[in-house]
């Protein structure tokens, strides 16, 4: 028996490793990879992605949780590229740290990225998003279709905003559960994701966006009046542009940069 099919997917990892040599081809073609860019994959796993990324690029970092896999993985890549894994969490981990050479200097990302931490994993991504020059991410379909949502619609919130932001965002396929070791209860979405050279809108402080929307979509049925009630009152939110009684999922990306300014300002000025 192989190390990989001797390996049990560890719950309390959240594995579900990919198998179906479809999916991986479409991924691997969505991506494009190319030997010189410095592509960095989340969770290898077992290796299904790992090694036709590899196979292209010539070279990869990985970064993987699992102490167990990384010497098995390290051994099917012999020969294939140079695969540079790092035992760590992706949840601390500083992508910055790996970025390329003066001629590419920013980083590709890729991953089928656990169902348990996607949402505080992307929201570490964006902090770095700087860094990144595009990112191919394997979701929950919900999270997925929260990431895309516009204002009035049921899944957009706290995690559509701060990522439509910092990136454009791109819904490319959906993949079956029976693409996976062993099948996950839900659909999931392949997702590209790409840092704006400007950003979708202009604010002073990008701390105080990320408290606005955060304290905003907190309770999502109150009012703008009362989620935001303590660090803005409604006269300062009608003088922003925006109406007190508005609901946070009403609203779009310049109403929030506009909270956001009106914030900062209040802040400023004492």
């Amino acid at each position: 028996m192989s190390s990989a099919a001797a390996h049990q997917p560890r719950k309390r990892f959240g594995q579900h490793f990919l198998h179906d040599p479809m999916v991986i081809d479409r991924i691997v073609m969505a991506i494009r990879p190319i030997p010189g860019q410095r592509l960095v994959e989340i969770g290898p796993g077992l290796g299904a992605l790992t090694i036709p990324l590899l196979r292209a690029a010539g070279e990869l970092d990985a970064v993987e949780l699992d102490r167990d896999l990384p010497e098995p993985l390290q051994a099917r890549c012999q020969g294939i590229g140079t695969l540079r894994i790092y035992q760590a969490d992706a949840l601390t981990f500083n992508f910055a740290a790996l970025r390329g050479s003066a001629a590419n200097p920013r980083l590709r990302i890729a991953g089928n990225l656990p169902y348990n931490i996607a949402t505080p994993l992307l929201f570490h991504l964006l902090t770095q998003a700087i860094h990144l020059h595009d990112l191919h991410l394997m979701l929950q379909q919900e999270v997925a279709q929260r990431m895309a949502a516009g204002p009035g619609d049921p899944a957009y919130g706290r995690l559509s905003v701060m990522v439509q932001y910092r990136c454009r965002v791109e819904l490319l396929f959906t993949v079956g559960p029976g693409a996976f070791r062993p099948p996950p209860k839900v659909q999931s979405t392949v997702v590209r994701l790409v840092p704006r050279e400007t950003l979708a809108v202009a604010v002073q402080d990008e701390a105080r966006l990320a408290e606005v929307v955060r304290l905003a979509f907190a309770q999502r049925r109150k009012t703008l009046r009362n989620s935001l009630r303590e660090v803005l009152d409604a006269a300062e939110i009608k003088a922003a542009g925006v109406e007190p009684g508005a609901r946070p999922e009403t609203l779009d990306l310049a109403a929030f940069a506009a909270l956001s300014d009106a914030l900062t300002d209040r802040r400023r000025n004492g």
